[in-house]
């Protein structure tokens, strides 16, 4: 088993990590800005990669049918749990708040779509990319809600989903799909070429957002929160995720997968709300930061378990 996960930290996540070291160091050296790259993936390269994800996707409706209600239904309960603790240790609003979207939002997307296609090829992508549009769409959603319920509006709500190209994309593959559309051969081909682009300029982006979270100190009030969330994150979420697995009957590729980034570090644009809304957003870019970091050694071992 260790030369196993030995052979997962080289074959996976030593590709992983060599252009997170490149965006790191670019961004620090090399005055790289993160926004500009990090709207040229989220507007152009992302709903390519799930365009061609979907429409190659070996999907059956009861696949689709159960990572629908597994994102819905894991979701729910991490909300839960992290309300549950939050009050049991006695947290002001907005630490709640924040240890709510520490929970219940992984990095599946710019993190989770290049791992998960090392780890489990491009079957296992198939099998992911339910998961990982349904982590987009609740992340624009429902993580607003949790981040500033005194702010939220559902018209707000509704404009930040649909403000992102990756639903059209997924709306565009679904109606082909059920109308059997074949695009041509030349087509096919350019959005398979521009989706193959996405790993490396993701990761890029990884890394410089890594270097560029301030890791200021602390108060004591909120340090417990922080290691709330750590410990929800990497203790009670694999936990959770193994429930509604079994209790939805996922077996096979999917259940792996699913596992694998039900577990991932805390989501990026989770830290984003939480500044914005005032969601304890230090303790977000420091479980941000470590959890990531964590997650270099943590994965490796859990790919080999779950394989």
């Amino acid at each position: 088993m260790v030369a196993e996960i030995f052979s997962t930290l080289f074959n996976v996540i030593v590709p992983l990590s060599l252009p997170v070291i490149a965006g790191a160091l670019l961004y620090r050296f090399g005055k790289l800005k993160i926004k500009p790259l990090l709207n040229f993936a989220l507007y152009y390269i992302t709903p390519f990669l799930i365009f061609d994800t979907l429409m190659e996707a070996r999907l059956s409706r009861e696949d689709v049918y159960l990572t629908l209600l597994y994102s819905l239904l894991n979701l729910i309960m991490l909300a839960i749990a992290a309300n549950l603790l939050g009050k049991l240790l006695k947290l002001p609003a907005n630490d709640i708040a924040g240890l709510t979207l520490i929970s219940s939002f992984t990095n599946a997307v710019n993190y989770g779509i290049p791992l998960t296609l090392l780890a489990f090829g491009q079957l296992g992508l198939e099998k992911a990319s339910v998961y990982i549009v349904m982590q987009m769409v609740m992340m624009h959603t429902l993580g607003i809600f949790f981040a500033a319920r005194s702010h939220f509006t559902i018209k707000n709500a509704v404009k930040s989903v649909f403000a992102l190209p990756a639903i059209y994309a997924v709306l565009l593959a679904l109606m082909f799909r059920t109308f059997d559309v074949i695009l041509p051969s030349g087509l096919t081909t350019g959005v398979s070429m521009i989706a193959e682009a996405y790993p490396p300029i993701v990761l890029a982006v990884l890394g410089a957002q890594m270097a560029s979270v301030k890791t200021e100190s602390i108060t004591r009030n909120t340090r417990i929160t922080f290691w709330s969330g750590m410990g929800m994150r990497l203790l009670i979420a694999p936990l959770i995720a193994l429930l509604c697995l079994y209790l939805l009957d996922i077996e096979g590729i999917m259940f792996s997968t699913l596992l694998v980034l039900s577990c991932m570090p805390v989501a990026i644009n989770a830290g984003i709300l939480a500044e914005k809304f005032d969601a304890s957003p230090k303790v977000l870019t420091k479980t941000i930061l470590w959890t990531t970091l964590l997650s270099f050694f943590i994965l490796p071992i859990l790919i080999v378990l779950v394989k």
